[in-house]
């Protein structure tokens, strides 16, 4: 059901200069994170407790003149639940109405995309989500698009990729902020990551006396991260009753590790790349010297590699370890002719002295 028209009015019309200590917690992050006080910004809002408690938040922030934000409200149907899902976009336009915000919903089959594709249902999701993100974002000029992801998604996330055998970048978790494509001026921003609980935010939303919709599916136990936040997270505070915020931290900590690898890996395609212009390829991707990767610590030049191999195919989907040996079993020896065969029709072949990468 929209919310209370009445009870929201009068919330909005009564705003006070003072800000609530949430919203006020949210405008320190803001600053801390240097994020844009003017300017276009896209609010993803799916009328959950989280996103709605960062729209209120950002309200007050506006209207006490704290930011000089366009806010323009986002929801993406995914069709899942039928009328329910109807019932949350029509919500949504609602609360953004009443609050003086404009707003863009649309709707996508997800369950068609996820059989037309690779992804499961939850990848297909989030892919459509960003997509039509991205596009509105694009539509209205904004420079900043805001997410509400909590303290908690944080945590889930963390043991999700260490369950899957994940490295120091998937163990980093979700960052802050950061550019939503190579070459983007458009911020993908989280202002809530680093601090924000799931409880807090609800308790927001009730001094606020605003109700937030309830999706039945974050108690449905055959998602992966559902499980992770009913059992496993349950289980693992009775052991540490701050886990959240020691693997938030951890994937913190893991994050300023991968940062200098990454920047390690960078220089080492640039080095391993210098002098290829009298080689022939059959794609655009540059030749790697093998003798300059034989050389590199393993850590930097799996990294490298990775980043080399998703810059030719487009993505890093199903791509494993596994793959990154067979790789490196390449540079062993000087025979050339060797291929290594990868995910997506795609591989890495030695070429007397070089890796060409060939597919795509």
């Amino acid at each position: 059901m929209p919310p209370p028209r009445k009870k929201l009015r009068a919330t909005a019309t009564s705003r006070k200069l003072k800000l609530s200590p949430y919203a006020a917690r949210l405008l320190v992050e803001w600053q801390r994170l240097e994020l844009p006080h003017s300017g276009g910004a896209i609010v993803a809002v799916s009328g959950g407790a989280d996103s709605v408690a960062q729209l209120l938040a950002l309200d007050e922030l506006v209207k006490s003149n704290r930011l000089g934000l366009e806010i323009i409200v986002a929801h993406l149907n995914h069709g899942l639940r039928g009328k329910a899902s109807r019932e949350d976009a029509e919500w949504v336009e609602n609360l953004a109405h009443l609050l003086g915000f404009a707003v863009e919903i649309a709707e996508t089959n997800v369950k068609k995309r996820a059989r037309d594709t690779i992804d499961n249902l939850e990848q297909a999701a989030r892919r459509a989500r960003y997509e039509f993100l991205t596009k509105v974002a694009c539509q209205r000029k904004a420079t900043t698009l805001l997410t509400a992801h909590t303290l908690d998604d944080q945590a889930e996330t963390v043991l999700l990729n260490l369950m899957r055998g994940s490295g120091a970048e998937g163990l980093s978790g979700m960052e802050t902020v950061r550019s939503l494509a190579s070459g983007s001026r458009l911020l993908l921003a989280r202002p809530l990551l680093t601090w924000a609980r799931r409880g807090d935010n609800e308790t927001y939303c009730r001094q606020r006396k605003v109700r937030f919709r309830v999706d039945e599916m974050n108690a449905d136990e055959r998602f992966s991260r559902v499980r992770v936040r009913r059992q496993l997270l349950p289980l693992m505070q009775s052991f540490n009753g701050r886990i959240v915020e020691a693997l938030a931290r951890t994937a913190e900590l893991l994050r300023a590790d991968a940062g200098f690898l990454n920047q390690q890996a960078e220089e080492l395609l640039t080095l391993a790349s210098a002098n290829v212009a009298n080689e022939k390829t059959e794609t655009k991707v540059p030749l790697l010297c093998v003798d300059v990767l034989a050389r590199a610590p393993v850590a930097t030049r799996r990294r490298a590699l990775r980043k080399w191999i998703g810059e030719g195919r487009g993505d890093l989907r199903r791509f494993e370890l596994i793959h990154i040996v067979g790789v490196e079993k390449l540079l062993v020896g000087s025979r050339g002719g060797r291929i290594a065969e990868l995910p997506g029709g795609v591989a890495v072949r030695r070429k007397r002295g070089w890796l060409e990468f060939i597919g795509k």
